[in-house]
């Protein structure tokens, strides 16, 4: 049988034409790091790392995987879109190259050695695209596939971790003498979990450890574990199954990308790798195949990826919405929603016994938490890793709308007794967290604007000045700048409502009135 695109070739053609970047600036460093590395291919005398993942992209969504979805969608102009049925449905043609979030979130998920969670029906290629990440990684498909952890109930730790030897446990005189045989997967720089969901809770507890904190841990003997990009599915996506996921595990994954369902327009393709008996995972190329050292580099590549300053405010203004619960506290620092669950109360009920805001348009009643220190880390990551894998030098407004939903996905909690659930055309959303996390995005940049914050930010002002050092400051100075903080926040109060992006502001002038306070004392005790 002819493949009409064969599966083990890379097109020659380049998969995002664009200028060559400049060449970087040499660093002393190199001097110690061998021969200095051409910057146009990152050293692998191939193409760049940047070009090499794309390829590696490309041949998985075309050849391997079957997913001819474009969910991460990117326009260079305006898209055309149609209108379809009674409820409106919306289609895009986007008219910019873009992707799908099941392959590019799992092979990002690889670069970054970060934790995905792969949620669909069976049969829909989680593990399949697993398992193919753990052969672009270098790894043999046989050791790949004898490494997968399957899910059951029976699993105990010593079958996830290892075993003591019976020889050492009879005869050792302490536990510094036993010897652990420990599983191999522990050292591989792809771990692969199929069906988590399935594993007893005690189990799982020995499995958060490995995750979070790259050990295993038997009769005080330790198995220090490398850097790893995980992958765990499950069939749904609450994470039930045969046991209760515990909550700390789920916190430690760091996006969630779902394996959506088998298109039968392409059911040709699978007729023929039934007839041509091949399987994509046996034929990967070797050009796409990556060295520990090239993910190392695509690594501090990313990490080198600009995120420009007035992004990062349209994240920090996105984020700040979401903690603020004015009712749960009479003491501002607690007025949280943590503040509501650590007393076991519910916050729907809490929120909903608010008055006077404007809760349609007030997106922090959309939740039940705020974001946590962990997911900000995350997102900035995927966010880089989405620029590099673009082949940009920064982030852009879009790769934040486009990785944000992946990476909040199971960490924002929708409050479904929001009013903004009950207007017109908002039940899906109900369901459909991808889409309404986007538009929670939308909702925050459309109000940034409205505020004029790129151009009328006075906290950012002050910042600013308090990030230039308090060295040689006079006390006249240090007196105007907390007599400005102070009317500042008297301007705010004659507002009367009190919003979720202004909480975080209010903490930030309060922390730096006091550090001009503390100052101030210092600056006279001096003189």
């Amino acid at each position: 049988m002819t493949f009409k695109w064969p599966l083990g070739k890379v097109p020659e053609s380049p998969t995002n034409p664009r200028p060559v970047g400049a060449r970087r600036d040499f660093d002393v460093a190199d001097l110690y790091r061998g021969p200095v590395p051409d910057a146009a291919d990152g050293g692998t005398g191939g193409a760049p790392l940047d070009e090499k993942l794309r390829q590696a992209y490309f041949w998985i969504v075309n050849s391997a995987i079957i997913s001819p979805f474009y969910d991460i969608e990117y326009s260079d102009g305006a898209p055309q879109t149609f209108t379809f049925g009674d409820s409106a449905v919306k289609v895009t043609l986007p008219s910019g190259q873009s992707y799908s979030s099941f392959v590019l979130l799992s092979l990002l998920n690889l670069i970054v050695r970060r934790r995905c969670l792969i949620v669909g029906g069976p049969g829909r290629g989680k593990t399949a695209t697993a398992i193919l990440m753990g052969v672009i990684a270098g790894y043999p498909i046989r050791e790949v596939k004898r490494a997968i952890q399957h899910g059951q109930p029976q699993m105990t730790i010593a079958d996830l971790l290892g075993n003591p030897l019976p020889r050492d446990l009879v005869s050792a005189e302490s536990m510094d003498a036993i010897t652990i045989g420990w599983r191999k997967w522990l050292g591989m720089r792809v771990k692969i979990i199929d069906e988590y969901n399935r594993i007893p809770t005690r189990t799982q507890s020995a499995l958060l450890t490995v995750m979070g904190d790259n050990y295993a841990e038997i009769l005080d003997q330790i198995f220090e574990c490398p850097d790893a990009a995980w992958y765990l599915t499950a069939n749904d996506d609450a994470g039930g199954g045969t046991y209760p996921v515990i909550e700390a595990l789920r916190d430690r994954i760091d996006v969630v990308v779902k394996a959506l369902h088998f298109n039968t327009r392409f059911l040709g393709d699978l007729l023929q790798r039934v007839e041509g008996g091949v399987k994509p995972e046996d034929v990967v190329p070797p050009q796409i195949v990556f060295s520990e050292d090239e993910i190392d580099r695509m690594n501090r590549d990313i990490m080198a990826v600009g995120l420009p300053l007035p992004l990062r405010r349209r994240i920090e203004f996105f984020c700040s919405q979401f903690e603020f619960c004015e009712s749960a506290a009479s003491q501002v620092e607690y007025m949280t929603k943590d503040t509501v669950k650590l007393a076991a109360m519910d916050v729907g009920r809490v929120m909903a016994a608010e008055t006077g805001k404007d809760k349609v348009r007030d997106i922090g009643s959309q939740t039940r938490n705020g974001v946590s220190v962990r997911s900000l880390m995350t997102l900035m990551v995927f966010v880089k890793a989405m620029a590099y894998f673009r082949g940009s030098p920064e982030v852009e407004i879009e790769d934040v709308r486009q990785m944000l939903p992946f990476v909040l996905h199971d960490k924002l909690s929708p409050n479904h007794d929001s009013p903004f659930f009950e207007q017109a055309g908002h039940g899906p959303l109900r369901m459909d967290r991808v889409s309404w996390l986007r538009r929670l995005f939308d909702l925050a940049c459309a109000e940034y604007d409205r505020l004029d914050l790129d151009r009328q930010d006075p906290v950012a002002a002050m910042e600013a000045e308090f990030a230039a050092g308090l060295d040689g400051l006079s006390e006249s100075v240090t007196r105007a700048r907390l007599v400005a903080i102070e009317r500042l926040l008297a301007e705010w109060a004659k507002g009367r409502k009190f919003y979720g992006h202004m909480f975080d502001d209010v903490l930030k002038l309060k922390y730096l009135h006091q550090r001009y306070t503390n100052y101030l004392r210092w600056v006279r005790w001096k003189g």
